[in-house]
């Protein structure tokens, strides 16, 4: 009985007609399903792993990216026919219009813990957004409270013995929150996601094709290559201030992005403004002008360099305004685009120490071996329209580069 009602349920009398019309779905014309497979494409017969796999109407499907191989129409059945799929369905999809159409629940996968979602894609962005800021919010208060307590310990643990007291108290309960248990940080998995092509107009050459990785608050990345392969355009997709030509660029929603390019020196400043004017309007938190002295004078603008015009200082005093702004700002991610330009040895050596210290990701254009040496942990190799990662590091880059320019000295 358990075989005639399975028989029954895969409608066993209209299998042929039923296989003709998942593959009718998938693309597939009725003289191609007379083909042999031999003569498809590896893209093809993706198609026909997929309509064997649906075909058999299981228990239990699992599906892989269903829909990389597949035209906007095919895409549009599997969306209609994975609705009304009435067992158990896992699917793995980077396509945020086809996993709010079929999903009814969302798994994050995240430092190797599994979380739990209800509702589509949408829904589980929402809701992950709202409670990554309320993460965020008990973070920073914790923080807050804790930095203040030191402060108050330190000041006072040695002072008259009320202070002292009041201080032995803030020390207890200091002890009883490192105890209990801290807020974590919200930490990203990939900050951005990549999957695109990217020309600047229809007439010109695909500055990138099928370009497609992901990056983190762990990447510290330099982007090398010839002039005209499309580093400061990368930075400026992931910005937004260009938009993909195909595909997609997902950015996490709570990432604060700071960017340093030359286009700083004469766009971003203020130049009637002093670089301390310019700092104190920026940021009007700051109350006291001797502490926005001490921060701009951490940049190396110091005296009367700070009260002066920014007209009127050279582009190498301009620069440390800048850096200061940028640092300020507090953010996760650093995108630098030469910003060794007007810097002396000196300066450049204080920037490199300065990254370092920098807690986030960073992406850095810049033709300065020695800072690239200093700051980045990989080396990505921007040429012929697509990105790939440089085994080795940027000295070993050197030396092919040279080898290289004695192959083509050789050949001319």
């Amino acid at each position: 009985m358990e075989i005639y009602e399975r028989l029954e349920e895969l409608d066993a009398d209209k299998a042929e007609v039923r296989a003709s019309r998942t593959l009718f779905g998938l693309g597939f014309t009725p003289a191609m399903q007379q083909k042999k497979l031999k003569d498809f494409s590896g893209g093809w017969r993706m198609r026909v792993s997929l309509a064997r796999a649906l075909f058999i109407k299981p228990f239990m499907l699992l599906l892989d990216e269903p829909t990389n191989h597949l035209d906007l129409d095919a895409c549009v059945w599997l969306e209609e026919e994975l609705k009304s799929f009435k067992r158990i369905l896992v699917l793995i999809s980077h396509s945020q219009d086809f996993l709010n159409g079929v999903c009814t629940n969302i798994i994050h996968l995240h430092q190797r813990k599994l979380k739990y979602y209800t509702g589509n894609y949408d829904q589980y962005v929402k809701t992950r957004e709202e409670l990554e800021e309320n993460q965020m919010k008990r973070y920073n208060w914790e923080q807050d409270q804790i930095a203040h307590m030191k402060n108050y310990i330190a000041r006072f643990g040695h002072g008259s013995a009320k202070l002292a007291r009041q201080a032995q108290s803030k020390e207890k309960t200091l002890q009883k929150m490192m105890a209990s248990g801290l807020t974590a940080r919200v930490s990203f998995n990939h900050t951005f996601l990549l999957q695109t092509f990217f020309r600047y107009s229809s007439d010109t050459h695909f500055i990138y094709k099928n370009l497609e990785f992901g990056i983190d608050l762990d990447t510290r990345v330099a982007l090398v290559g010839p002039n005209g392969a499309g580093k400061s355009t990368l930075l400026k997709l992931l910005m937004g201030e260009l938009l993909p030509t195909d595909g997609m660029i997902r950015k996490h929603s709570h990432v604060k992005i700071g960017r340093y390019h030359q286009g700083h020196l004469t766009e971003q400043l203020e130049l009637d403004l002093s670089p301390l004017e310019y700092m104190m309007k920026c940021f009007p938190e700051i109350k006291e002008i001797e502490e926005m002295r001490k921060i701009i004078g951490r940049y190396g603008l110091t005296g009367k360099q700070q009260v002066s015009p920014i007209r009127n200082l050279s582009d190498g005093q301009k620069c440390p305004v800048c850096f200061a702004w940028l640092a300020w700002q507090n953010p996760h991610m650093l995108f630098l685009d030469e910003p060794t330009n007007h810097l002396d040895i000196e300066t450049i050596d204080a920037l490199a120490e300065a990254i370092n210290e920098f807690e986030g990701g960073m992406m850095l254009v810049s033709h300065d071996f020695r800072l690239i040496q200093q700051v980045a942990q990989e080396i990505w190799v921007c040429e012929k329209q697509t990105i790939t990662k440089w085994n080795g590091d940027i000295l070993a880059y050197k030396e092919h580069l040279k080898s290289k320019i004695d192959k083509q000295t050789h050949d001319i």
